[in-house]
């Protein structure tokens, strides 16, 4: 099958689907529509078509576009109609999570699979209605049973839906948590401290003023510390 005559039938396939769908659901999907065919589409020719299809709507011309989010390809608003095409969904899509779910959420994304009891560990708070709740909105699901612990408690994973809901395609794909601890860390800051009250004598060069270096740093609570110089620590 020509590209020309295979994008179309990809198109809608993703138009038609709930859920975004892979590039190897999309070849076998379109090969059972043609069974008849003696020659099977290959998942190189899907992609080949994708390629073209992501181009073709990424023209000013489309107010949607398509990209791979949640694991899979779908047709998506751009951003600049997202505030348009809110008012269809109301308060379902304008919706946010709580500081308490996206707390726990956080834990599943970084943890999975994790236990209940491993989150409240980690907030040191009951999490059975964060759970819950993350559980309805489908951003986590149950992935199994913890065998080594007593009772084998449920274990939780983040879902697809998760995926498509921050608009990533795999755990892999968040940020490392040393990368977003690093962007809260206040360096020390090296100021210069001028002593322009100094004395001036006929031994001492008037234009020469006394520098001194003081590292200043700020501790847990935000209060400011002067360091001792190194060189002084090392005598």
């Amino acid at each position: 099958m020509e590209l020309t005559n295979l994008i179309p039938h990809i198109e809608s396939l993703i138009f038609a689907s709930d859920k975004p769908l892979t590039s190897l659901e999309i070849t076998e999907l379109v090969n059972n529509a043609f069974a008849f065919m003696d020659d099977k589409i290959t998942l190189d020719q899907v992609e080949s078509a994708i390629e073209g299809i992501t181009e073709k709507y990424g023209s000013e011309f489309y107010p949607f576009e398509m990209k791979q989010s949640g694991g899979g390809w779908q047709f998506l608003t751009k951003k600049e109609y997202h505030k348009t095409v809110a008012q269809l969904n109301g308060e379902k899509f304008l919706k946010r999570l709580s500081a308490a779910s996206l707390e726990t959420l956080a834990i599943v994304a970084y943890k999975q699979p994790v236990t209940k009891g491993e989150i409240e560990s980690i907030r040191g708070v009951s999490s059975d209605y964060a759970v819950q709740k993350l559980l309805e909105k489908e951003l986590i699901i149950i992935s199994g049973r913890n065998e080594k612990l007593p009772g084998h408690p449920l274990v939780y994973a983040t879902s697809r839906t998760f995926m498509d809901y921050f608009g990533i395609n795999s755990a892999d794909e968040l940020p490392k948590i040393k990368e977003v601890l690093a962007e809260q860390l206040v360096e020390q800051t090296l100021i210069r401290n001028t002593e322009l009250e100094a004395p001036k004598t006929e031994e001492k060069d008037t234009d020469a003023e006394a520098e001194e270096e003081v590292l200043l740093s700020v501790t847990e609570e935000g209060e400011l510390i002067e360091n001792e110089n190194d060189e002084e620590n090392n005598a």
